[in-house]
């Protein structure tokens, strides 16, 4: 029989024994899942997961080891990581130390030997909700009491968190100069980018759009970040002032900002989109794409509807004028992509550039790069 010298607890009582393998401290946070089988070193380094506690749904994690070209920001943001069969070896190609060992350094706990599948099922069943990692000296009286000072999700405004303290610009190319608000971008989108020929530079979230349109910008860029996007007024009133001035264009919570400073509303969805394998259709080409996604919020249809049963590109009237889905959710039916019609502009839910996944949505970048163009 093990003997659990750590545990899992949720805000509605649920425990789930295991071993601590990670730093011996607490952490409280959004208990989520995702259900990639790799890039477990990517994921607790999006600054999208700031705020939550990852549970990984495929057991062995670990395999491959760490490395710095792994790195999707410079630091870990998921506060603690639980795992089924955790593993530390460094003997693959690339690999620059162990991960637990890694976690451990970085300061962030970890628990191994869960019943995940358990704990996925109850999170499916019950949604995803505040809970911890905690030794298994701690009582579950204090441990419930830490949980209950966790502020929750919904209303959470971790941009200001992640975001730079300045402006930094990447790139060199001859390609369009793209001003974007950085909620916590990932470093695998602005290489896709600069890759392609652009100037990206990434400006803290607090960036007035005076100061954006300073540097006259071909197009204005939303990336992906943590937190309720209804929480962040601020930037949608930033938003606002700068549609239909500049093309402007959002991936997953920038589709989510941009969807809701042209007048649209967003809900949290019950337990998210997380990992490497959920079918999304391009309706504009009726491609089936497996995409990489991370996000526990979503955008209402037309009428207010939380999903859209048909494939057709439905339109939505807004502040900006009409706007059409472009990209809907084969899984649970839930918006993840709508086109600007009057106004230049676009959103994508989920991440083109995997980071890692599959790399189906890849054109996406080549697609955004031609309508910067188109407007130039």
């Amino acid at each position: 029989m093990m003997t659990a010298t750590a545990y899992v607890l949720l805000e509605d009582g649920a425990r789930f024994d295991g071993i601590a393998v990670g730093a011996s401290d607490a952490a409280t946070g959004e208990v989520v899942f995702t259900t990639g089988m790799s890039g477990y070193q990517e994921s607790v380094t999006d600054p999208s997961f700031a705020g939550q506690i990852i549970t990984f749904t495929y057991p062995h994690i670990g395999n491959y080891g760490v490395s710095e070209d792994a790195m999707e920001s410079e630091r870990i943001w998921a506060r603690a990581v639980i795992m089924r069969a955790a593993m530390n070896t460094e003997d693959a190609p690339g690999a620059e130390r162990g991960w637990l060992d890694w976690l451990v350094d970085c300061g962030v706990p970890a628990i191994s030997a869960v019943d995940t599948r358990a704990l996925v099922r109850h999170i499916r069943d019950a949604g995803s909700m505040r809970g911890g990692v905690f030794p298994a000296s701690m009582s579950e009286r204090e441990a419930g009491e830490l949980i209950g000072a966790e502020p929750p999700m919904q209303g959470a405004d971790f941009a200001k968190v992640v975001t730079p303290a300045q402006m930094t610009v990447h790139g060199a190319g001859s390609g369009p100069r793209i001003a974007a608000i950085d909620t916590g971008i990932k470093g695998s989108i602005v290489r896709h980018l600069v890759q392609r020929g652009a100037i990206v530079e990434l400006h803290p979230c607090t960036v007035s759009a005076a100061q954006l349109l300073d540097g006259d910008p071909d197009a204005i860029f939303l990336a992906n970040g943590p937190g309720d996007p209804a929480a962040l007024d601020d930037i949608v009133a930033t938003l606002r002032e700068l549609v239909g001035v500049k093309p402007v264009f959002g991936i997953c919570l920038g589709h989510q900002l941009l969807c809701r400073a042209v007048g649209l509303e967003t809900f949290k969805l019950p337990f998210g989109h997380r990992g490497g394998n959920h079918p999304v259709k391009d309706l504009q080409t009726g491609r089936i794409e497996i995409t990489s996604q991370n996000h526990g919020f979503a955008v209402l249809g037309p009428n207010g509807e939380r999903t859209i049963p048909g494939d057709e590109p439905v339109r939505w009237e807004t502040d900006f004028g009409a706007a059409q889905l472009s990209h809907i959710n084969l899984y649970d039916r839930t918006v993840e992509g709508l086109t600007l019609l009057d106004v230049p502009g676009g959103t994508v839910q989920y991440h083109p550039e995997a980071g890692p996944g599959p790399n189906d949505s890849l054109y996406l970048f080549d697609r955004f790069l031609a309508q910067i163009a188109a407007h130039a």
